[in-house]
């Protein structure tokens, strides 16, 4: 399937059940039926502004998430037919990022201007960080766990907040941990390992370093020198790491070798590969 000739993919989600996957690019949000023969898409998304940069699934896939330069990030009700906006917030700045709370109910959200955001997408209650002045937020992550919480920045910094929550909270409570110089360049994505155990940050210094939540020390580093690593995703176990990079490839790195080596190269794009999802299941002994 072909998305856009003017536009790069910024981000890829499939939905819940494996048969439908969104892509978002420049003023395009687009759904592919996967079981299909079919390279259209199936739905394009009708008044959308300037670059979407994410986009993600309810777990039971009845509502969306996108997030765009337009300030705003949306929730599309998949549910109707066809599928419609049923609510937005406005940063006030570009949004670089957004990413579901384990909850379902909150979304982190990381804008240009510097801000972190947690929203409550029921209540509407919502709080913003600022980490570092003059510094863009590239990407936020949640742990699956639901206990921490993390945004990585244009210089290269990675902070992380604890998240914690009580019955009668609309929001969960969020404390400053930690704040880890993790790349000389820019932080292209941040993400937690499904064991929430791990967190990899990936940048455009050619590296995609991981980190042990337990210290919040590095673990190892992944080099595909002179290339930005622009995404990065955890297989169900957290075992083995997908990378994509500018040089076009994706690579597949074994995680459980004391040298992380990389084993696998995917070929065949021309350009940067700058968006990859992977969902697999943990199979029972």
């Amino acid at each position: 399937m072909r998305f856009v000739e003017t536009s790069q993919v910024n981000a890829l989600d499939r939905t819940p059940d494996k048969t439908r996957l969104a892509a978002c690019g420049y003023q395009c949000i687009r759904l592919y039926d996967l079981e299909s023969n079919c390279t259209a898409p199936i739905i394009n998304f009708d008044g959308v502004q300037k670059n979407v940069t994410r986009l993600g699934f309810q777990e039971d896939g009845n509502w969306m998430y996108t997030a765009g330069e337009d300030h705003r990030v949306r929730i599309w009700d998949m549910i109707s037919a066809p599928p419609h906006c049923s609510r937005v917030f406005d940063c006030q700045a570009p949004v670089n990022a957004a990413c579901l709370h384990p909850n379902q109910v909150e979304i982190a959200m990381g804008s240009q201007n510097g801000g972190v955001y947690l929203w409550d997408v029921k209540s509407e209650v919502h709080e913003q960080l600022l980490p570092e002045v003059d510094a863009s937020i590239q990407d936020v992550a949640i742990s699956p766990d639901g206990h921490y919480m993390a945004a990585g920045n244009n210089k290269g910094n990675c902070y992380i907040w604890e998240l914690s929550s009580s019955p009668n909270q609309h929001l969960s409570t969020i404390t400053a941990r930690v704040k880890i110089p993790a790349h000389n360049r820019a932080i292209l994505r941040c993400k937690f390992s499904p064991d929430s155990r791990m967190l990899v940050t990936t940048s455009g210094d050619g590296t995609a370093c991981i980190w042990k939540i337990e210290d919040f020390s590095k673990w190892c580093e992944l080099v595909i020198k002179g290339y930005w690593v622009w995404d990065a995703a955890f297989s169900a176990d957290s075992k083995w790491l997908f990378t994509a990079s500018s040089d076009g490839i994706a690579r597949l790195w074994n995680l459980k070798t004391e040298t992380k080596k990389s084993i696998r190269d995917y070929t065949g794009h021309t350009k940067a590969i700058t968006a990859l999802s992977f969902k697999d299941e943990i199979v029972p002994d």
